[in-house]
């Protein structure tokens, strides 16, 4: 078989909160890790220290500074501006999607997804930290697997006016060869139908591809950091 036919994206149901927990363990607000969200959502749904803030327009500055050239923040304005006291978006603020990287290292399996978030609440709101990843076996995050994250570059407050969008790319050992593949290593490939993503402090995420299931090697992934432009 090859990975990229499967299923269509999954569509959006609660997850579990035991599952969630048994993923992600608690941090403090701002914390490498994603903490234990009670208001998880699915659905075709950081760094300590925040340093730098952003509006949906994708302008970036330091945290508490307040944009010149904006006029006076209000709810629903794509201009509304990070004042350093920004709530941070809950989970059901968020809607999460994925699609496939248009770059991606060689070979079969999946390689490299592109996860995107998007304020689809009426107020600005702020995302922070760095996602946590576990592929849900049989697409159930009840069987999910912790992947090992190694996170790439600097860790921002990213401010989502409503409709604001974010993004983090995630990058996968690849699959290599045709029918089954294999691994460089000498482990199996696995496939995951859906993944859960968790952001510190703002819930955990279950989101498919929109074209085929994750295939990967080793149980590792990279993972950009929360960014304000679209990752390739």
């Amino acid at each position: 078989m090859r990975y990229r036919t499967g299923i269509r994206r999954a569509s959006a149901a609660l997850v579990s909160v035991s599952a969630v927990t048994a993923l992600l363990t608690g941090c403090q607000p701002g914390g490498d890790t994603a903490g234990s969200a009670s208001n998880d959502r699915t659905g075709g749904t950081g760094s300590s220290s925040p340093t730098a803030s952003a509006s949906a327009s994708g302008t970036s500055r330091p945290a508490g500074t307040p944009d010149p050239t904006a006029g006076d923040p209000t709810p629903g304005s794509p201009s509304a501006t990070a004042t350093g006291t920004t709530a941070r978006c809950a989970a059901d603020d968020l809607d999460a999607s994925m699609h496939q990287a248009a770059v991606r290292p060689p070979g079969t399996g999946t390689g490299a997804v592109i996860v995107e978030f998007t304020n689809v609440s009426g107020r600005p709101c702020a995302v922070r930290g760095r996602p946590e990843v576990a592929g849900a076996g049989n697409g159930s995050p009840r069987s999910n697997r912790p992947l090992e994250v190694t996170p790439t570059g600097t860790s921002s407050e990213v401010l989502l006016a409503p409709g604001g969008k974010t993004w983090t790319k995630l990058t996968f050992v690849q699959v290599q060869g045709e029918g089954d593949g294999y691994c460089v290593s000498g482990t199996r490939p696995v496939t995951f139908p859906t993944l859960v993503i968790g952001l510190p402090g703002s819930g955990s995420h279950q989101v498919a591809l929109d074209d085929g299931v994750v295939a990967e090697c080793d149980n590792r992934v990279t993972a950009s950091a929360l960014q304000v432009r679209q990752p390739a």
